[in-house]
């Protein structure tokens, strides 16, 4: 997808994009050692995100904020952090039907970026409150209490919800991703959805995830993680490059790989 997006600009001769495998213990020396490798930045997932932003030596205020980065930056001997996990999310969610509350399913830095993006001023979304479901209901517990710092959440950690009672569900969780039945998982019904929610999956594959397809055989709005792949990864080739990603030639390319 990136690359792809660095042809259709015109940079593919002298910028490149790869993915490189670093396990927790080596993370940091690993993305020290990049700058003078002659890498420009960075994206960074699980399990890095919130790793990566306790190594920066500058990070956005929406980083700090959401306490995660997926984007790194190298200038200058620093490490800059960014997080377009959360821009990404906006991007691609339509108005909400109507004000009901939203629930975020995980606590990793995913979950960080999405309880941020729909408690933000602003959100073209309209929610009365964020509430938190986690496997381990510390996490859960720790990360609202952190968020709380920085916006109004107006919700809470659960363990039993209704699922009926929100209009935006965010699944962040990697359940499903290795063919997991995701409500076998998690705290929802598979004939629980309405026409009147937007279910947003992170997990994307060759054909939508068993959550968006019960989702979407009710009536329900869904957005696909590929589709939020594509949003953030613009926004952050955008941080590099200073140029305007082609985001038609990216989300070609992505939903290529995801069909593939």
């Amino acid at each position: 997808m990136q690359n792809a997006a660095l042809a259709a600009l015109g940079l593919g001769e002298e910028w490149s994009y790869e993915a490189i495998d670093v396990a927790p213990e080596d993370f940091e020396a690993r993305v020290r050692a990049m700058a003078g490798e002659g890498f420009a930045g960075a994206n960074v997932t699980v399990p890095h995100k919130e790793a990566a932003l306790a190594l920066a030596d500058v990070s956005s205020e929406v980083a700090r904020e959401i306490g995660a980065t997926n984007t790194l930056v190298f200038a200058d001997g620093r490490v800059d952090a960014h997080n377009t996990d959360a821009g990404g999310l906006i991007a691609t969610l339509p108005g909400s039907p109507r004000a009901r509350r939203a629930l975020v399913l995980g606590a990793g830095g995913a979950a960080r970026a999405a309880i941020w993006a729909l408690s933000a001023s602003g959100t073209v979304v309209d929610v009365s409150g964020v509430d938190v479901w986690n496997r381990t209901r510390a996490r859960a517990d720790a990360v609202y209490a952190e968020l709380g710092r920085y916006v109004e959440l107006g919700g809470a950690p659960v363990e039993s919800l209704r699922q009926d009672s929100y209009g935006i569900i965010v699944n962040t969780t990697a359940v499903g991703l290795h063919g997991e039945d995701p409500f076998a998982h998690l705290p929802l019904d598979r004939s629980g959805f309405d026409a009147e929610q937007v279910v947003v999956d992170m997990v994307y594959g060759d054909a939508p995830s068993p959550l968006l397809a019960a989702a979407e055989s009710a009536g329900a709005t869904t957005v696909d993680g590929l589709e939020i792949l594509v949003q953030q990864g613009a926004l952050s080739l955008r941080i590099w490059t200073g140029r305007e990603a082609p985001l038609d030639v990216m989300r070609t390319a992505a939903y290529s790989l995801g069909n593939s």
